[in-house]
């Protein structure tokens, strides 16, 4: 049994700490002999850190997500995954065996709250494009380890604490996108030929695109092929800045997780799933390769979106001329799960 077949519930909703704590409590005391509950601290706000660990194995496996705070698919994810690989543990027996996974489901509560005003009322688009916060360089958690703020150093001492690892994935979203991607630590660009393969015909299979965008190695982004990059890393964010001349801005720039948790220890695959919240599904005819037409020509129309709301306005005639769909949250929380799975089996052979 893998993750893919993972039952998830049929009614799914973005939730916040508050609301899944008493599961996540009340479900590792009923498995209390493989999995136990954490709170690791609390954020700049108050507000508690959870974290668990599951399984008994020696490869040893961290999970994160919440580090942008516009992007709560991989929150609720990794919360369910807790709620529901322990209430069918009977079927992950060997995978309990072999790995110990240590899961921090939301790094950044108070991003969290902040993002209530759209998540709340998902999926509008236009909720979306009002009230979406996202942290600057400088508070942006991912790129905040060890210590940048009090929120990272709490993931940090946990994550010390019981590494090192064989695979870290921090999950990850895009407000828009033309399809799915796919970020691989550049040590693992080798050995992932066929965790690619699998991904590809994931993201086809659920009759979706992958979103081709070759940047040029801009800020250390590196193109491996449609669909696939490395993963970032605050080091090349720096370099790109300091070449620019801005070194303030340059400083705002830590390790990344993945970064991070090379340094713990070990040669872990580092992963990042970057799945949009809302698909351009428009076609331009002989889109080159690595050039994303339409998404770029819709980013550019989003200033003019922004400004048009609140005024009345209706953003009907763009959203139709670009073909926004929502990406609904079970499918994209079940293609979160399958990227999970392709790296335990390139990590632990489950």
């Amino acid at each position: 049994m893998n993750l893919t077949s993972l039952a998830l519930p049929s009614s799914l909703r973005f939730r916040t700490g508050d609301d899944v704590r008493p599961l996540l409590k009340e479900v590792c005391t009923a498995h209390s002999d493989i999995a136990s509950y954490y709170q690791i601290g609390t954020s700049e706000q108050g507000r508690p850190m959870d974290a668990v660990v599951i399984g008994t194995g020696v490869r040893r496996v961290s999970l994160i997500a919440g580090a942008h705070s516009d992007e709560p698919v991989g929150p609720e994810t990794l919360r369910e995954f807790i709620l529901q690989v322990l209430a069918q543990r009977q079927k992950f027996t060997e995978l309990f065996e072999t790995c110990q996974f240590i899961i921090i489901p939301q790094i950044n509560p108070d991003g969290e709250a902040h993002n209530r005003r759209w998540t709340d009322i998902w999926p509008s688009v236009e909720a979306y494009l009002l009230h979406a916060f996202r942290e600057p360089p400088g508070r942006d958690l991912e790129f905040g380890f060890p210590n940048m703020r009090k929120e990272n150093t709490r993931v940090s001492e946990f994550l010390i604490e019981h590494g090192p690892f064989v695979m870290h994935a921090s999950l990850h979203g895009m407000g828009f996108a033309e399809g799915a991607m796919l970020l691989i630590e550049r040590h693992w660009i080798e050995r992932t030929q066929n965790l690619r393969a699998q991904f590809k015909a994931l993201i086809k299979n659920a009759g979706l695109r992958l979103h081709d965008h070759d940047r040029k190695g801009e800020k250390g982004f590196i193109y491996i092929e449609p669909g696939f990059w490395t993963t970032p890393e605050g080091r090349a964010m720096r370099a790109h800045f300091e070449s620019k001349g801005d070194r303030e801005t340059a400083l705002n720039f830590h390790d990344s997780s993945m970064e991070f948790v090379r340094k713990i220890g070990g040669d872990p695959l580092c992963l990042v799933t970057e799945l949009p919240l809302f698909i351009i599904n428009k076609e331009i005819p002989n889109q080159p390769a690595g050039m994303p037409l339409a998404y770029l020509e819709f980013k550019e129309k989003i200033p003019e979106l922004r400004a048009k709301m609140p005024a009345g306005r209706s953003i009907d005639d763009v959203l139709h001329e670009f073909q926004i769909q929502p990406l609904d949250l079970s499918l994209a929380m079940r293609l979160q799960l399958a990227v999970i799975q392709s790296g335990l089996e390139a990590t632990c052979g489950v």
